[in-house]
């Protein structure tokens, strides 16, 4: 072997003897991280902590805190009702012709026209069950109807109604 080839296996086995020593290092200090297993609480440590965090009292802020907390109800109330579908109108009219009419007017997905042939042969299952699928959704071998016609603002009382509407039109 000539004298370059020998250097060479003296450094190379030097760098696989030193990756070796870094490979059994990690594998040593990996062992020693996951062998420590975090201890468990006990339950009395637990209550005295819940104990030492809890609120130490409530607040009363008198009249001023009772006119500012039916203030607040109304504000709640008021915003809740700006979320319900087209004002929370019973008016039957209003919803069929902003929402409904879409698919009862031309019959899309099997959804019954306004006519005795349509509605009119639907309404011998009753209003309940209108109601029902109305508000619930129906799928059926004559078509489908989305939960409150797609719009899930809409109350059961306007969907109700909405219903009726359409079925004293018929």
């Amino acid at each position: 072997m000539r004298n370059y080839d020998l250097d060479f296996l003296k450094h190379f086995s030097m760098v696989i003897a030193f990756l070796m020593a870094v490979t059994l290092g990690l594998i040593l200090f990996s062992v020693y991280l996951h062998g420590e297993l975090p201890r468990e609480v006990s339950p009395v440590e637990a209550k005295r902590t819940e104990n030492r965090i809890a609120p130490a009292g409530a607040v009363f802020a008198g009249a001023s805190g009772e006119a500012a907390k039916a203030a607040a109800d109304a504000a709640a109330k008021a915003a809740a009702a700006s979320q319900v579908a087209y004002g929370g109108t019973l008016d039957g009219a209003v919803i069929y012709d902003s929402l409904c009419a879409a698919c009862h007017k031309a019959g899309v997905g099997g959804a019954p026209m306004l006519t005795a042939a349509g509605l009119g042969a639907r309404a011998g299952q009753g209003k309940e069950t209108l109601h029902k699928h109305a508000i619930e959704g129906y799928t059926g071998s004559a078509g489908v109807m989305p939960a409150k016609g797609g719009n899930p603002a809409l109350t059961d009382d306007q969907v109700k109604a909405t219903v009726d509407w359409m079925l004293d039109q018929v």
